[in-house]
């Protein structure tokens, strides 16, 4: 998708900035909002000029949640979705937990239904002293979606996570940041310049390809039966650092007291072994 109705996309000093843009409807989230979040994600991931991506919204909130008055679903309502049909916040949600670039949400105002369970799986989320969070799938009748019920207990934990999805009452921002939903709260007129100073520490700092191999370590493997499986793999990991420049680099750039100059590249240079890369999603 060259072009976008309902997001906008664009790249300066290594950061994808993709805004959902609908600022009219409060950024309500829509079909077309998924696909074009998924391709986005997808061009961002595929770009290796594109080190971190930074997720905000245009106007005061971030997203109420799904805009039905679009459309509804993409199914007929009397026969119901295929075998393949997948529910529109999970294909971003799972888009940006298969990514190999970090990607920072910039949160004000609502962050409600779909508008915080798209954000669920992305490596940071800094927020508005003022943001208001809400899983409020209970309050209409329907079901939590996004993977949230997976994604959720593991950021707040499980009695936090029931108390919030059960409820469906509203949070603020000093809640959210104490459970552990938000990393850091700024004024709303800053947090989406900290997004991009948090982006650019990444950049100068980090080494793409330990940043994407770290990044899926933590999540793939994190739900292992016991360490032993982990620790296989970080062996195999350890043990070819003999051959990886970025180790080299890393060292000596240190010892020079240098900004480092990494120079290996996700596309060509992940390892080959990693489980996930074979995964079907």
């Amino acid at each position: 998708m060259a072009d976008y109705a309902d997001i906008t996309y664009a790249v300066a000093e290594r950061i994808a900035t993709v805004t959902l843009n609908r600022p009219e409807a409060r950024n309500g989230y829509t079909i077309r909002m998924a696909d074009e979040l998924g391709d986005a994600m997808d061009r961002a991931d595929r770009d290796e000029e594109v080190r971190v991506v930074v997720l905000t919204g245009a106007g005061r909130d971030f997203s109420v949640g799904a805009d039905l008055s679009q459309g509804g679903f993409d199914f007929d309502p009397e026969s119901g979705p295929d075998a393949a049909w997948q529910e529109p916040a999970g294909r971003c949600s799972k888009r940006i937990f298969t990514m190999h670039k970090p990607v920072i949400a910039a949160l004000r105002g609502a962050a409600v239904g779909g508008g915080i369970t798209i954000t669920l799986s992305c490596d940071y989320r800094l927020a508005a002293e003022d943001a208001r969070f809400g899983f409020v799938f209970t309050r209409r009748g329907i079901y939590p979606e996004g993977a949230s019920a997976w994604f959720l207990p593991r950021l707040v934990g499980m009695g936090t996570a029931l108390d919030w999805m059960i409820s469906g009452r509203l949070v603020d921002a000093a809640e959210a940041l104490s459970a552990g939903l938000v990393h850091r709260l700024y004024p709303a007129d800053t947090v989406l310049e900290e997004a991009y100073a948090l982006a650019r520490e990444i950049i100068a700092t980090t080494a793409p390809v330990s940043v994407a191999v770290t990044r899926q370590l933590l999540y793939r493997m994190a739900s292992a039966p016991s360490p032993f499986p982990v620790h296989e793999l970080d062996s195999r990991l350890i043990g070819g650092l003999g051959k990886s420049s970025d180790a080299v680099e890393g060292v000596v750039s240190f010892l020079q007291k240098r900004p480092p100059e990494f120079t290996m590249r996700v596309d060509r240079d992940l390892p080959d072994y990693l489980p996930w890369l074979h995964d079907s999603i």
